[in-house]
């Protein structure tokens, strides 16, 4: 893709979010609250500075370029429509809530054999609930 492509279609999304008014703001402040990261976090996840998250976060909110939206919704789990729309992605799987995405997103980070425990305490678990 050359770079006029791409920054065509960076100024087209771009347009998009500002015509979205606050929506990606408010769903990256409540997404963030969520998760419980702060803004400081978020820079080491996505190499975004902090001034420039903030930027994002104030009254009156700047939008990330398209590659900055992307790079945060990575980080946090979520599609870049999420944190425009307040929606799903339809690609992602639309049935899981944000306490269950941040549940994986805790368990990509485990260990095999943190993750091999964690499913043994959740079998145990299920069985007991069974048995009572």
């Amino acid at each position: 893709m050359s770079y006029h492509s791409f920054k065509r279609i960076d100024n087209d999304i771009s347009l998009y979010f500002f015509s979205m008014g606050s929506n990606f703001k408010q769903n990256l402040r409540e997404e963030l609250d969520f998760q419980g990261i702060i803004v400081k976090e978020l820079s080491a996840k996505t190499n975004i500075p902090v001034a420039t998250l903030d930027c994002y976060l104030r009254t009156l909110a700047t939008e990330p370029s398209a590659e900055n939206a992307v790079k945060i919704a990575q980080a946090l789990g979520v599609s870049v429509e999420y944190l425009i729309l307040g929606e799903k992605n339809k690609h992602e799987n639309p049935s899981l809530s944000s306490e269950i995405r941040v549940l994986v997103q805790n368990y990509k980070q485990l260990s095999e054999n943190d993750r091999k425990m964690i499913i043994a305490i959740t079998q145990l678990y299920k069985n007991q609930k069974r048995e009572k």
